[in-house]
């Protein structure tokens, strides 16, 4: 499975933000843009005035990033939001928003969302009682996402859960904490998605 394996903090970094691509991390003092906040490289300190394409490039290269998915993918992504009825930004930032790893990174289930990819990747999840391993599946409203019962007693989920219990859950799911289950009970509107991304940048780009 293709993914980006370089040093993460750099992307933020080159965003010029938190991603939130390290978890706990992003929190503390060793985040990286808090420590340094410019882009990397020689020139990382440089000021630069970006262009109209400039400026519709970070905004993609961001809601890539903040996902995890490539640009294939991301286009592919776009291509599909395109063809639904309503708005194409906000059909995009949808799809992302339903995919597997990123519904269980919501619920809390991982403290990032490479994190809950991984988990999704490791067998630890079942959608209505079937085990799906793959991250890039679309959730839809009904769908019940649980814990495996044989992972709810991990240590590594009870160092995830200490972390996450006070990540608020979406308007757009229903917790039972206690069961380790989910439900998704609507698509989330844009005003639930709380990602720093213009979207309308994204589909400029896509539109030349």
């Amino acid at each position: 499975m293709a993914r980006y394996r370089g040093a993460v903090c750099r992307l933020c970094r080159r965003e010029g933000q938190k991603l939130f691509l390290k978890g706990e991390r992003c929190f503390s003092d060793k985040c990286a843009v808090t420590r340094r906040p410019y882009a990397p490289g020689q020139h990382g300190q440089a000021r630069k005035k970006q262009s109209e394409y400039g400026l519709q490039l970070r905004e993609k290269q961001k809601a890539k990033r903040i996902y995890g998915v490539l640009e294939t993918q991301f286009r592919n992504y776009f291509a599909e939001a395109d063809k639904k009825s309503g708005i194409t930004g906000e059909n995009l930032l949808k799809l992302l928003e339903m995919r597997l790893d990123n519904v269980v990174y919501r619920a809390g289930f991982g403290r990032s969302r490479t994190e809950a990819r991984q988990v999704v990747r490791h067998n630890h999840i079942e959608v209505n009682g079937r085990k799906v391993n793959i991250p890039s599946y679309e959730a839809k409203p009904g769908d019940v996402i649980t814990l495996k019962e044989k992972s709810q007693g991990a240590q590594r989920f009870k160092d995830i859960f200490e972390t996450t219990e006070s990540r608020i859950v979406p308007e757009w799911m229903d917790a039972d904490t206690e069961n380790f289950t989910f439900k998704v009970t609507d698509v989330p509107t844009r005003e639930q998605i709380n990602i720093d991304v213009q979207e309308t940048l994204i589909v400029e780009l896509y539109s030349k």
